[in-house]
């Protein structure tokens, strides 16, 4: 039988694929997938490949679809069934595969859905993800061949792993746990029941219509409900998650939010002490505080692409144990395998908290203080976002500014810094500046609007409150 199929282009993004279901992303899009990387699975030498699925709607029918596809190019498919995106990461580190999808719409609102896809327990993106698109559209797959399909539940070893690396002690901790109606509900409900202390957990039940707020723990919104049980209760933190749980959010006993990169500091002081002068791992629109943070306490701070399959491919380039980005996805390589999950890094989280002499409060509240934009988006077609950053570049070049390029421009001034870059999925440049003082982060947005009005560009709405950090 000819297979030949055509993605919307919307779909392939830099690093998984992803639609609107029923309108840009339907079933026949799921087989052709399968088609296609098992495919290339088999070109280089491989044949077997995990696939799991979240808690949304659309996603059984997308991973049987995807297994379809997969199982037509002569691949043996486990399927481990529905949970959190780490549990399948875990099952391709432990089990004898060549490859793994997620079917997953991450955090995105109920009507979406996407993959998210490893090969050779390497995250498959960028250019590959271009080269699936291009195989469907010109027929080019494996002949034919029938495949195999077994049902494994890896969610017990998967527990027994997370909880293996409880280091807290006895310590009787008061926690609660957000699960945002994600695929983590199951999994975290039996792995509390293995950690000393209470523990309440919010909306446990998986539900993919999400029903009590956005699955998204970086939004201060989202995190209201936990914000009030940690009141109520009076407990030591508070934990949550994205919809398929490879992101974390968390707040004190305050009922503070800890913004990723000031739960990276928490997380980088304690993993250096293990593995001092240790390379630490964050993406472009991190505080420089987080950078100076692990400097001061011995490690080697490294400034990185925005990107979850980026930051994968630098860890295991430099050796780093622990990484991390402000959108909440934190990697351990230290003990664990390197790959984003909001539920090892709680569990780690949790251990430091119960080992401290102080609260989470306390540490939030010693950092230093600066005031920052939020992340500021604003719509720039595709085809012209990269060549404003090149022409911003020039422009501080010839300035003699202090530029950081490693993922569009970083500027460091007496003031702070102002970061402008393209984004990888979408048609919109990101901006975020941070200063110390109310008057230095003005002159900040007034150095930002004029690069972009030297690019034909209108300012950004600086409307959203500036945070204190």
């Amino acid at each position: 039988m000819m297979f030949k199929h055509t993605f919307t282009p919307t779909m392939l993004r830099e690093y998984d694929i992803r639609g609107i279901i029923g309108k840009t992303l339907h079933a026949a899009d799921a087989f052709a997938i399968g088609r296609c990387f098992g495919s290339v699975v088999i070109r280089e030498g491989g044949h077997r490949v995990a696939v799991g699925y979240d808690g949304r709607l659309s996603s059984p029918e997308m991973e049987q679809s995807l297994v379809d596809g997969l199982m037509a190019s002569g691949i043996d498919v486990i399927r481990i069934g529905c949970g959190p995106t780490p549990m399948l990461y875990f099952a391709d580190a432990t089990q004898d595969t060549d490859g793994a999808i997620m079917v997953t719409g991450s955090h995105n609102p109920p009507d979406y859905n996407g993959f998210k896809m490893m090969l050779g327990r390497k995250p498959f993106f960028g250019p590959r993800i271009q080269q699936i698109g291009q195989m469907a559209a010109a027929g080019d797959v494996v002949a034919q061949a029938t495949g195999s399909e077994r049902a494994l539940d890896v969610s017990e070893a998967y527990i027994d792993r997370l909880a293996q690396d409880w280091d807290g002690g006895d310590r009787a901790l008061n926690v609660v746990w957000d699960s945002g109606n994600s695929a983590a509900g199951d999994v975290l409900v039996r792995l509390v029941k293995r950690l000393p202390g209470k523990h309440t957990i919010l909306f446990p039940e998986i539900d993919g219509r999400f029903p009590n707020h956005h699955p998204d723990p970086t939004v201060p919104k989202n995190l209201e409900a936990l914000t009030a049980k940690v009141a109520e209760l009076g407990a030591d933190l508070g934990i949550a998650f994205d919809g398929d749980a490879d992101r974390i959010g968390a707040v004190d006993n305050k009922g503070h939010m800890l913004f990723g990169d000031q739960l990276l500091v928490v997380l980088a002081r304690d993993v250096l002490k293990s593995h001092p002068g240790g390379t630490i791992i964050a993406d472009v629109k991190a505080s420089q505080v987080l950078f100076d943070e692990v400097a001061k306490a011995g490690g080697t701070p490294l400034m990185w692409k925005t990107g979850h399959s980026l930051i994968k491919a630098k860890m295991a380039e430099t050796g780093s144990p622990l990484a991390g980005e402000m959108s909440g996805h934190v990697f351990f390589a230290d003990k664990w395998y390197g790959f984003d999950d909001a539920l090892y890094a709680g569990i780690r989280l949790l251990g430091i908290v119960a080992r401290m002499d102080c609260t989470l409060s306390d540490v939030r509240e010693a950092l230093p203080h600066v005031i920052n934009t939020p992340e500021l988006r604003f719509d720039c077609d595709d085809t012209r976002k990269f060549g404003v950053i090149s022409e911003v570049a020039a422009r501080l070049a010839a300035d003699g500014a202090r530029v950081s390029s490693t993922d569009g421009v970083r500027v460091q001034t007496e003031d702070g810094w102002w970061l402008l870059r393209a984004s990888n999925t979408q048609a919109v440049l990101v901006a975020r500046c941070e200063a110390s003082s109310e008057a230095g982060l003005e002159r900040l947005k007034a150095a930002l609007v004029v690069q972009l009005t030297a690019s034909g560009l209108d300012a950004p709405d600086f409307s959203g409150e500036n945070a204190g950090h």
